[in-house]
């Protein structure tokens, strides 16, 4: 999918204007390269800051002063892709970076494909699948309990635990193996009753290891929630709230939001989409009646849906099917009144809003108390069900023989266990899933 000889460049930064940018080169060229386009004369220190100036040749071929640059190089193998790269920061004016990146290329480099710096860390045994895979989410991370678990995997936490049960289980299947390859002595290389008590405990850490992965895909893939409700009761204005921000037009004229309006936020440590919608009435109106029918869409698709009413109006309450939880609007209005399972709000002053929060964390399932949870890659968790269903099976083709133990059998079992945890971790892979993973990864990671 790659080429791994050649010299790789890149912006490393987010696109547009900043104080610093920051240019990655990895390659067997890259400190020849970076030589060759600064002023500095000569080889780099490692791992030693150098005040530099990066030049390019105009087409009379006299170098002409781009920028100012700190360059740093990282020899082989000491480095984040395991090869040699140099890193310079400049000024993050566009032109400036995407100048120098364009000298790089000129001087023998090419420009890097997404992943493409991560994937030669995974190729040159720097991290393995799951860390790579972090690296993305650690980018992505837009809480704390998000960035929290993908640096708990960043450090190698989930690889450690698999490592632990991969080894039980190789030293089983040798013992198995010896057992068949030795049938005529009749000896077995592992007692029935010694291999049983083994697989119950090497299935118990995977359902211990898989009992963080709903936590966890919550707190990696986050919630939609929808703000559903009768116009004018003040879901524009609860959205805003939330939100922190004038974020959807609020007035005083029925029907004012007609389309959908999304915004993510944080909530207790939660990604949560929010969906503020039209107010869910009968209508002539024809632009207003397809934001009635896109609202019942949203409500459809949601993962929770806030219903608010007006606490200060005994108007009729829209019927919406799925996950509900009631909301009274407008509690610091003279006339409002509570109800039993209703949940006292005002978006104006804010009252409630703690409370509602929290609620909103609890009904999607988050729970304050699990810790950082080691499962949060959906592809994870499919693959380590495969390894307990695989555990599960060999338990049961040792007890169907009785204690006359069927020693093919169940290594048939524990070679398809150690398959999943191995994909887990990267040790067999293919290219398909490989360009899954990095394709994900924005340019210059």
């Amino acid at each position: 999918m790659f080429s791994t000889e050649d010299t790789i460049v890149a912006i490393a930064t987010p696109p547009g204007r900043g104080g610093l940018g920051v240019i990655r080169i990895s390659g067997p060229l890259a400190a020849g390269i970076v030589s060759r386009l600064t002023s500095h004369g000569g080889p780099y220190t490692p791992r030693y800051a150098t005040l530099t100036v990066v030049h390019r040749a105009d087409a009379t071929g006299s170098l002409v002063p781009i920028d100012q640059a700190i360059a740093t190089f990282f020899p082989a193998p000491h480095s984040y892709t395991g090869e040699h790269v140099v890193e310079l920061s400049t000024h993050g004016s566009p032109v400036v970076l995407h100048t120098i990146v364009q000298a790089a290329v000129d001087a023998g480099a090419r420009l890097a494909r997404p992943g493409e710096f991560t994937l030669r860390a995974f190729l040159n045994g720097r991290i393995d699948l799951p860390q790579a895979e972090a690296v993305i989410d650690l980018i992505d991370a837009v809480t704390p309990r998000q960035a929290a678990a993908a640096f708990d995997q960043l450090q190698g936490t989930l690889t450690r635990m698999i490592g632990e049960i991969d080894s039980e289980l190789f030293d089983l299947m040798a013992r198995l193996e010896a057992s068949v390859d030795f049938p005529e002595e009749g000896y077995h290389f592992v007692e029935p009753g010694a291999l049983q008590a083994a697989l119950t405990r090497i299935a118990a850490r995977l359902e211990s290891l898989r009992a963080t992965g709903r936590q966890g895909r919550l707190i990696r893939e986050g919630r939609v929630v929808a703000i559903v409700g009768g116009p004018n009761v003040g879901k524009s204005s609860l959205f805003n709230a939330l939100v922190g921000t004038s974020r959807a037009i609020v007035t005083a004229v029925p029907g004012t939001t007609r389309d959908l309006v999304t915004e993510t936020v944080d909530i207790d440590g939660l990604r949560v989409t929010l969906v503020d919608t039209a107010g869910v009435r009968d209508t002539v109106d024809v632009v207003e009646a397809e934001g009635v029918v896109r609202s019942y869409g949203a409500a459809r698709i949601a993962d929770l849906i806030i219903l608010v009413r007006d606490g200060t109006s005994s108007d009729g309450v829209p019927q919406i099917s799925g996950p509900v939880l009631q909301v009274g609007n407008k509690s610091d209005c003279p006339g409002f009144v509570g109800q039993p399972d209703v949940l006292a709000v005002s978006a104006l002053t804010g009252s409630g809003l703690d409370e509602l929060r929290s609620a909103i964390a609890r009904r999607v399932g988050l729970v304050d108390s699990v810790e950082c949870p080691h499962i949060t890659n959906i592809r994870h968790l499919e693959l380590l069900d495969g390894a307990l269903t695989a555990i599960q099976s060999a338990d049961r083709a040792l007890a169907t023989a009785g204690g006359a133990m069927s020693e093919e059998f169940v290594l048939a079992d524990l070679q398809q266990a150690r398959a999943a945890l191995e994909e887990i971790t990267g040790r067999r892979t293919t290219d398909d899933l490989l360009q899954h993973v990095f394709d994900r990864f924005c340019i210059g990671k």
